[in-house]
């Protein structure tokens, strides 16, 4: 009968409600939760990787960076490649909570958290190598203009200096915008904790938050000052470390096309990682009807569009060696495509450029088997990409002679594998003691979709995934 119908069916405002409560208590309920045994087998593998990240980093040390393959003319290889990597890959968090959040691109609620802890994470891996590629990694603060005695100033003609002053400033940045969004959630499991020591420490992190208008109105205000702050940096922070590349005379790096191609294959990349992590994530806590796939469908779309901006790079690159008439860059350009690094050049151009080309389709963008295993091809291409760049430029320089192939030895291998289980075992504990989806976000915006349903769905963030 009608009028024994259920009230919140009636009203989508408090059917909402109901919804909200429910997903708010199973991810708060999964933070309390032990940990399940895949999670402990992922964490205990991506541990032993921080354990080989150790060896080979005390081993450096003791050693120096004569244990690595780098040798003249290759004086730069696997280090700055992962630094190059590892920095672009953090491009994505800024690009999808900053700049979606300034043109109101309300698909980014259900992944901002994702995208974010990522970020941190990955600057953090990339902060390693620089620092590593030293030779005296104990002097590593003279990077830094502190007080001296002796009035000594770095040099800032160098190129670590930047990079130093670009990781360091994105870092801060990213750091200030995921903890900021994250206030409000720590308060809530402040609230949900049922022992003393996570109260008080929630406590602390939520920083007194009750949730009132005041509070609400101060955080939505530095939200938006720090997402304008953070926007630039997309942009400047990976020109800063193209640049350590255009200033040289090195043939295939003086160029000017540098910047743009390097700051569209950082989003690039960096959009593959986040849905490398997203899917899996999505699978295992359940988070279906937050991640639905109108969300792989944009991210795809972004990747697809990216994807071509960067073919287009490569043309242009090519194009440029010949069109300058330099003898040395035409015959780089040759030897990248028949030479010694002919194999990881084309897997490049497959990775980069004909896999995003299945995201033409609907069906593709819609499956998350399909766009996992495209986001992981991605991912490798753009590591190659960099591989190329910095290692078959320099081993194929102005002097024949000194030409000489790189060969990485079990320290650079250590050292790449030891990052990657760092950020692994970084995200798990992220997963585990916070939550990964930004619950207050997701609460506002299904309020604004129940109080206007002439809006329809915004974006993806109600439509049910099937």
């Amino acid at each position: 009968m009608p009028g024994l119908a259920d009230p919140l069916e009636r009203d989508p405002v408090l059917a909402t409600d109901r919804d909200d409560a429910a997903l708010g208590d199973r991810l708060l309920g999964y933070v309390w939760q032990p940990p399940r045994r895949a999670w402990w087998a992922m964490f205990l593998l991506s541990a032993s990787g921080v354990g080989l990240l150790g060896i080979a980093a005390v081993y450096t040390f003791g050693w120096g960076v004569g244990t690595w393959g780098v040798q003249i003319p290759v004086a730069w290889a696997f280090a700055i490649t992962e630094f190059v990597w590892w920095i672009g890959i953090g491009h994505a968090g800024t690009l999808i909570s900053a700049i979606l959040l300034l043109f109101l691109q309300r698909w980014r609620t259900s992944i901002n958290r994702f995208a974010e802890t990522m970020t941190l994470f990955a600057v953090m891996c990339a902060g390693m190598f620089p620092v590593l590629h030293l030779g005296r990694p104990w002097f590593a603060y003279w990077l830094i203009p502190y007080p001296a005695t002796m009035r000594v100033w770095p040099q800032f003609r160098s190129a670590l200096v930047w990079d130093m002053f670009a990781v360091s400033t994105y870092f801060t940045v990213s750091l200030l915008f995921w903890y900021l969004g994250l206030v409000p959630d720590l308060a809530a499991l402040r609230d949900a904790s049922q022992r003393r020591w996570q109260r008080i420490a929630y406590g602390i992190l939520a920083l007194g938050w009750r949730g009132s208008a005041r509070h609400w109105r101060h955080h939505r205000s530095a939200y938006l000052l720090l997402a304008g702050l953070a926007t630039p940096l997309v942009v400047s922070v990976h020109t800063v470390v193209s640049m350590d590349f255009a200033i040289s005379l090195v043939p295939g790096w003086h160029s000017t096309i540098f910047p743009p191609y390097f700051v569209a294959g950082a989003v690039f990349s960096g959009f593959a990682l986040v849905a490398t992590l997203i899917i899996p994530a999505r699978r295992f806590l359940r988070l279906g009807e937050v991640i639905t796939l109108r969300h792989l469908d944009n991210m795809c779309k972004v990747m697809l569009v990216m994807g071509w901006v960067v073919a287009y790079a490569y043309l242009v690159e090519t194009f440029l060696a010949f069109y300058g008439g330099d003898r040395v860059e035409m015959q780089l350009a040759v030897d990248r495509v028949r030479g010694h690094y002919a194999v990881a050049t084309w897997a490049t151009v497959f990775c980069n450029v004909v896999v995003p080309q299945a995201f033409w389709s609907s069906r593709v963008r819609r499956s998350p088997i399909a766009v996992w295993i495209a986001s992981i091809l991605i991912n490798v291409g753009m590591y190659l990409e960099r591989y190329v760049i910095i290692v078959a430029s320099l081993a194929h320089d102005f002097v024949p002679s000194a030409w000489r192939p790189f060969a990485p030895t079990w320290v650079d291998v250590s050292l790449y594998v030891g990052t990657l289980g760092f950020f692994f075992m970084m995200f798990l504990l992220a997963i585990k003691l916070l939550p990964i989806v930004p619950l207050t976000e997701i609460r506002e915006m299904r309020h604004e979709v129940a109080r206007a349903p002439e809006l329809g769905v915004l974006a993806g963030s109600t439509e049910v995934s099937r």
